[in-house]
This record gives structure tokens, C-alpha cells and sequence, in this order.
């Protein structure tokens, strides 16, 4: 008796030569494996909240605004509504990787007249103070009253990364990531105010200048959690047009991959 040939669906470790079923379902499988990835991909992508592009802008022209200075968490300047546009709370930076608390404090509470150039990226602005006059006590307007105060909307538990709301904003790319944590933490410790890019939007808003549980500057002790994602608690508060998030320093918080 002639012996049977192999059956074409039956693969042979030693033939040089895949059986055709075989190989139709392997492409088959390629194929749908490819497109289930492409789509995938395509859907985090629409899914992911775009903050908008970073960088600078010289909104002032040569300019300056006025307003109350207000020093906590971090340098402040509250602008009244003027221009079809409502009040505003603008947090203060310096050139560098440093702070303008040392020319701030002694108007804390006054009306001062600044000068600079802004990072903007999405709804998150900050002006770097620079320029002529700088940063300087002035006379209010005709009319001018007291800024309303900060709105308190409850606790929250929030997850996202603790950046410096300068680089974020636009003066380094990229401004988030561990590949920024040193110029982060750098930034943060000199005195620029540190902002929490959340992961879900908080009242419209995807970012919140950030401050300890006492309305003081961030803790310390946070520094070693920036650039990656944290989940933190607690009471959010609104000044004008800027959230601030008040952290409770936890013991270890929640971290992500």
C-alpha cells in the first residue's frame, strides 16, 4: 500500500514549506492584530485631553498690569475685570529658575504694577516678571475695590504629576516626564510655583497651582514624588480664574506606573 501524503493542514517541524491553511491564518491574524492595535492607539489618543501648545507670549507689549499682590502659596497678582475679560489671578515667576518672592513680600497685599513676559499653554498662564518696571508698588485705580475671596469647593482626591508651572507652561520641552524631574524640582525649590496637571478636569481645568494643607508653599517632602502620577487629597479653592489645590502631605501616597 502506497502511503498516505501528509495532511496540508498538519505542519511538519522539518518542511521548508508552511501548509497553506497555516499560513492563510496566520496573515489572517497578523492582519486583525494590526488593525485592533492602530485603532487602539487612535482611541487613547482622541480620548487624551490636548492642554494646548506651550511657549512664550509677550501679551503685555511693553506693558504692564496692576493689581493686588497677594504672597500665598506663591506670588499672586489678582487683576481686576477689564476688556470684556473677568478677574484674573496671575501666578508670578522670575527669569530664571527662581522665584519673585524677595521683591513680592514687601507689597504683600497692596496694589503693584508688573512687567514681563508670559508662558501660556492651554488655560495655565504665568507672567515671568522682567523688564521696566518689574515688579513695583503702585497707586490703585479710581474706584478700585479689594479682590474677592478665595471660594473653597470642597476636598478632593486627585491623581496626576506634579510639575513647575513655568517649564509646563512652555519654557522647556518637554516640561513634564521624568526626563524634567531635576529641572523640576530645581525650579520649585528656587520659587516657582508648582502646578498639578491632573488627569480628569477639575471644574473645567486641567491644572491647579499647588500649596500646602495651611495655604503655605508645597511641602518639601513632595519633591521626591514629581514626574510621575500621584494621587493626592485635598481642599480645592478658587481665586478668580485660578484653582489652587491644598495637599494633605500624606504618609505614602498613591503612586502610578
Amino acid at each position: 500500500m502506497m502511503p498516505q501524503p501528509p495532511d496540508p493542514g498538519f505542519f511538519i517541524g522539518y518542511s521548508k514549506k508552511v501548509p497553506p491553511v497555516i499560513a492563510q491564518c496566520a496573515l489572517l491574524f497578523g492582519v486583525f492584530l494590526f488593525l485592533g492595535l492602530v485603532s487602539a492607539s487612535l482611541a487613547f489618543s482622541l480620548s487624551t485631553q490636548n492642554p494646548g501648545s506651550g511657549g512664550y507670549v509677550d501679551e503685555l507689549q511693553g506693558g504692564q498690569l496692576s493689581g493686588v499682590l497677594e504672597m500665598l502659596p506663591y506670588p499672586i497678582l489678582r487683576v481686576r475685570a477689564q476688556d470684556g475679560q473677568g478677574p484674573r489671578a496671575i501666578m508670578l515667576s522670575g527669569q530664571g529658575k527662581a522665584g519673585v518672592a524677595n521683591q513680592a513680600d514687601p507689597l504683600n497685599g497692596q496694589w503693584a504694577a508688573v512687567s514681563g513676559i508670559f508662558v501660556k499653554r492651554g488655560a495655565l498662564d504665568m507672567l515671568l516678571v522682567g523688564g521696566r518696571p518689574g515688579l513695583v508698588g503702585t497707586e490703585p485705580p479710581a474706584g478700585a475695590s479689594q479682590p474677592q475671596a478665595a471660594m473653597s469647593l470642597g476636598r478632593w482626591r486627585l491623581t496626576g504629576e506634579i510639575c513647575d508651572g513655568k517649564c509646563y507652561a512652555g519654557a522647556m520641552r518637554p516640561g513634564t516626564g521624568l526626563s524634567h524631574k531635576a529641572c523640576a524640582n530645581l525650579c520649585i525649590t528656587g520659587g516657582v510655583p508648582p502646578v498639578f496637571v491632573t488627569t480628569a478636569p477639575v471644574e473645567g481645568r486641567n491644572f491647579l497651582l499647588m500649596a500646602g494643607a495651611d495655604g503655605g508653599p508645597l511641602p518639601r517632602e513632595l519633591l521626591d514624588h514629581t514626574a510621575v502620577l500621584v494621587e493626592l487629597d485635598g481642599e480645592v479653592e478658587q481665586r478668580d480664574d485660578l484653582l489652587i489645590f491644598k495637599v494633605e502631605t500624606p504618609t505614602k501616597p498613591g503612586m502610578g506606573s
